[in-house]
């Protein structure tokens, strides 16, 4: 199954903060300050679910969380995890193929587009897209090559790290799709924008103009 983690799933956080150190992690909590309280929130491809845990430091109660995640090993280790008075509801599917009545205050995408090609890039961003309210907040964290310095050592990485999951067949994605143009498409604003990694790492948090056509 394409872009599913199952193979190494137990491994996943070591050999992120073994190649990245604490950025990938850094990248994410920072934004988490600006969940308010009884806040609805979708987070999608959170793999371990350690995010749910630095979001009950922040926000300990009150939230209704769903947590979309394809690989089933990941939401295992996800409903370990100490959500204190938190609501999550797991869902173990594609999230192309997830559906839901509610609209979300809050979405959280957590190193999920870089997993897909530029068709699939566009089919998920639409629907995020039509599931998040007037005036709410896509937390985005991913990895750019927007900027030029350095640009030659972070394709490399990109090379190398898209060269191993294919060879376990986890990926679908070759090389990294632009996400940005998208949100600009459709008139997001940047409310938030920090980089990681020598700039490698972009942490954007955008706000859906309430004139955004579905």
């Amino acid at each position: 199954m394409a872009n599913n983690y199952d193979k190494i799933a137990n491994q996943y956080d070591t050999l992120s903060r073994l190649i990245y150190g604490k950025a990938q992690v850094n990248a994410q909590i920072n934004q988490l300050k600006y969940i308010p309280e009884n806040s609805v929130i979708l987070i999608v491809g959170g793999g371990t679910g350690w995010i749910l845990e630095e979001i009950a430091k922040v926000q300990p109660s009150g939230l209704k969380m769903v947590y979309v995640e394809i690989s089933e090993k990941m939401i295992k280790l996800s409903k370990a995890r100490n959500l204190q008075d938190n609501s999550v509801t797991f869902v173990n599917i594609a999230i192309e193929d997830f559906n839901s009545n509610l609209k979300f205050d809050i979405i959280i995408t957590p190193f999920l587009f870089d997993n897909f090609n530029s068709a699939r890039v566009k089919t998920v961003f639409r629907k995020l897209h039509s599931l998040l309210k007037e005036n709410g907040l896509w937390f985005l964290v991913d990895f750019s090559l927007s900027d030029k310095k350095g640009k030659l050592w972070k394709w490399l990485m990109l090379k190398s790290m898209y060269a191993f999951f294919n060879l376990l067949n986890i990926v679908e994605a070759s090389k990294l799709v632009d996400i940005m143009p998208y949100f600009l498409a459709k008139e997001y604003k940047i409310f938030e924008e920090r980089f990681y990694y020598n700039r490698f790492i972009r942490a954007s948090i955008l706000k859906k103009n309430n004139r955004s056509e579905p």
